[in-house]
């Protein structure tokens, strides 16, 4: 038996329980409701924080507020990945945007030991690949693993 096959009959079982699927929408919008109001931040052109400059923390955030329209498009991708998550439709491209910008604030976060996120990063990138794992059977067509089945 092949490893997709494996994967695909894990996922249909998965799909099948109202457990997974109730959290798979909590997840959808517990990560929405992270970045909705940081991205509005981003965008009205304000400070994300009040740490000091010499905290690594607060001069990496003085240093991405200084770069200008970066830092407002980071709020732009963070509002639009948080609005696409909201939507069934749209979940998959929103968690699929969403994970790039999470998984370097964690790895940030980590790198210079900020407690303010040393919990939330790492449970928010474990609940979006929760909700990138919900949808394998959209993305497995892109895994290198996956073979088409010829007919």
């Amino acid at each position: 038996m092949s490893l997709y096959s494996i994967l695909d009959r894990i996922h249909a079982q998965a799909k099948q329980s109202r457990l997974l699927r109730d959290f798979a929408v909590f997840n959808r919008i517990a990560l929405a409701a992270g970045f909705l109001p940081s991205g509005y931040v981003k965008i009205a052109g304000e400070r994300f924080t009040n740490l000091p400059v010499c905290h690594p923390m607060g001069h990496y955030l003085d240093a991405f507020y200084q770069t200008g329209y970066y830092y407002t498009f980071v709020g732009i991708m963070q509002i639009l990945a948080a609005c696409l998550l909201l939507v069934p439709r749209t979940a998959m491209l929103g968690a699929f945007i969403y994970f790039p910008i999470i998984l370097n604030i964690c790895i940030l976060s980590l790198a210079v030991r900020f407690e303010g996120s040393l919990i939330t990063s790492p449970l928010m990138v474990l609940a979006n690949l929760y909700l990138l794992c919900w949808d394998y059977d959209k993305l497995k067509f892109i895994l290198p693993f996956y073979r088409h089945e010829t007919i």
